[in-house]
């Protein structure tokens, strides 16, 4: 029999079909068309190969009913074994034919169907392996049974989110509770490093005993010497004349002898050649952020820097010479502000107010206001607010009046008359490494104020001149890689950096973590805006000690003298508690600090111009 059915009507039948293969009226309209085939199966000669493939082709694979698990299950369906159709459903195109032939013995139907039956068979026991075999119930029909599973999925992935939700938010709890004991650490050592972890380092540096090579000069493979400096060098040259073929090859050959985990000038030639690399394919500002948004936890920076402490006497003898300069200032008096230009956690603070609280006679009403940048955000205070809060506890601990006022601003955008200044109050004002970032006329656009040109550097030295101070206390960086042109920057910093790298490697192991952590997330940070950087994206701008002795002296402040007892005491405690090669001393009445004679930080003190001695 031959229809000739439109290809629309194949479509929706077959799908109808499809779609409802279980219905009972369906059923009983394929029993007839299962006799007719069986009957023209028993009217053929035994089958051979092709016209058994011919037979197999005439018709569409069979649908496998749900509730059909195993080869067993369809056995017990069907007790006729040469009869399998109550078994399953054989669905047949319309517009496919069955050419039934009388020249097939009786005897010969059981053999094909046989074979038939077989394949079937070994066909939905390939099949089976794929159905769930963990007891859930399929449903009744094929789109039933997949919305069941992808409900399942949805349920899953919905819990192992809420379980990731909840494991990043107790990492997070941990993380913040690990940085605020940190930090509590930090502050109630002040500027005291502990000695107990100045003997672990000494220990570790004395178990230590990888050979240190000397000098900028590394080793090779094959032992030949390497000379990392002055590669940097040429490969800073190259990069100012455009030479990407020579770059390219330079750098090959930096990378090739140094290492973030190597001695001093292989870590800081790994470091370099990073920025080199930015600049001169233009992503130096990417770099930056990158290091930014990659830096660690808190509390791992926290860590690093206590290290940092411990083993470098810069930021002890800085803390130690603004406690004893505030606590002179405020002798007999009965009321104390202090201006901080760049908090930086509050660490150095709670040592004063200690020295405060066991002041004879008691301790002054203390106010505080802390200047800092905005960060970015719907909390731009938030850091500030911190402080605040653990300022004030730190206060109460040692039993301090106390009141903090926290101000999230540019240096350059605050005016004396925002800071509420009494006049019976003992004004000090402190900025401990934090101006480092102010521009100057290079960069920043210039103004007329009161027929004056101005730049961030002056405005704030202007406004520190108008607040008048009993003692401005300024920390700074000593270093002259704020200049315009590239290599004359770049040989300034490696000099400032080499330094520093060679201190690190001198006095604390390779494999500290915490070093490594410093490293890269200060060191590294401060190479790569300054190296690849220009503009404005270059925000870190360091200046020498005698640059900012003429620029403050051009802004009105006058240059206090340094008490003779606080130097020879800072003196005293660095050649007994640290290593051998650092060095204090004076100039100018700066109080400098080093290393092997490098001159890395230095301290000094002013108060207005006009004041009285």
């Amino acid at each position: 029999m031959e229809h000739n059915q439109p290809s629309s009507s194949c479509i929706f039948l077959d799908k109808f079909l499809c779609q409802y293969p279980d219905h009972p009226a369906l059923i009983q309209a394929q029993q007839p068309f299962t006799q007719i085939l069986s009957d023209a199966l028993a009217a053929h000669q035994p089958c051979s190969s092709d016209e058994l493939s011919t037979v197999q082709a005439s018709a569409p694979a069979p649908y496998y009913s749900s509730h059909i698990d195993t080869p067993a299950a369809a056995a017990a369906q069907g007790n006729n074994t040469e009869d399998p159709a109550p078994a399953f459903s054989l669905n047949v195109m319309a517009t496919d034919t069955v050419e039934p032939s009388s020249s097939l013995p009786a005897e010969s139907s059981s053999c094909c169907m046989d074979v038939v039956s077989m394949a079937f068979f070994k066909g939905m026991e390939e099949a089976s392996k794929f159905l769930p075999s963990d007891g859930v119930a399929a449903g009744s029909g094929r789109g039933q049974k997949k919305r069941l599973d992808v409900d399942d999925v949805d349920e899953a992935e919905a819990g192992t989110g809420r379980s990731s939700k909840q494991m990043a938010a107790d990492g997070q709890e941990s993380e913040e509770a690990a940085a605020r004991e940190m930090l509590n650490q930090l502050m109630l050592n002040g500027c005291e490093p502990s000695a107990a972890d100045m003997e672990e380092l000494r220990s570790a540096m004395e178990m230590e005993k990888t050979p240190r090579p000397r000098g900028s000069r590394g080793t090779s493979a094959v032992g030949q010497a390497v000379d990392l400096h002055t590669m940097l060098i040429r490969c800073a040259e190259a990069v100012a004349a455009d030479d990407r073929r020579g770059v390219a090859d330079l750098l090959e050959r930096i990378r090739r002898h140094s290492s973030p985990a190597g001695d001093g000038t292989q870590r800081l030639a790994h470091y370099f050649a990073l920025g080199l690399e930015a600049r001169m394919a233009g992503t130096g500002s990417r770099l930056y952020r990158s290091i930014m948004v990659r830096r660690s936890s808190l509390a791992d920076y926290l860590k690093a820097c206590q290290l940092h402490m411990t083993a470098c006497c810069f930021l002890p003898v800085s803390f130690l010479f603004c406690s004893e300069t505030i606590c002179s200032a405020v002798a007999g008096r009965k009321k104390l502000h202090i201006v901080c230009y760049g908090l930086n956690h509050g660490l150095q603070w709670p040592d004063v107010l200690r020295r405060l609280g066991n002041r004879e006679g008691g301790p002054p009403e203390v106010k505080l206001t802390g200047i800092d940048a905005p960060l970015p955000g719907f909390r731009p205070a938030q850091v500030i607010e911190e402080t605040g809060r653990r300022l004030s506890e730190s206060a109460r601990r040692f039993g301090v009046p106390f009141k903090f006022r926290g101000i999230a601003a540019k240096s350059e955008d605050v005016l004396a008359g925002d800071l509420g200044i009494d006049p019976d109050e003992v004004l000090v004002v402190a900025s401990t490494f934090h101006f480092r970032s102010l521009m100057d006329e290079g960069v920043a656009v210039a103004v007329a104020v009161d027929g004056r040109s101005t730049n961030p550097i002056d405005t704030v030295l202007n406004t520190i001149r108008e607040m008048r101070p009993a003692v401005f206390i300024h920390a700074i960086v000593n270093a002259s890689y704020s200049a315009a042109f590239f290599l004359t920057r770049f040989r300034e910093m490696l000099y400032s950096f080499t330094a520093q790298f060679d201190m690190l490697d001198t006095v604390v192991p390779r494999d500290s973590d915490r070093r490594l952590v410093f490293e890269r997330d200060v060191l590294a940070r401060c190479a790569a805006n300054v190296v690849a950087c220009e503009g404005a994206d270059r925000v870190l701008r360091p200046r020498s000690y005698k640059q900012w002795q003429a620029r403050s002296q051009r802004a009105g402040l006058r240059q206090l003298p340094l008490d003779r007892g606080v130097v020879q005491m800072l003196k005293d405690k660095v050649r007994k508690e640290y290593h051998r090669c650092f060095e204090v001393s004076e100039d100018q009445h700066w109080l400098l600090q080093g290393w092997k004679g490098r001159v890395l930080c230095a301290l000094s003190t002013w108060t207005a111009g006009d004041d009285p001695v």
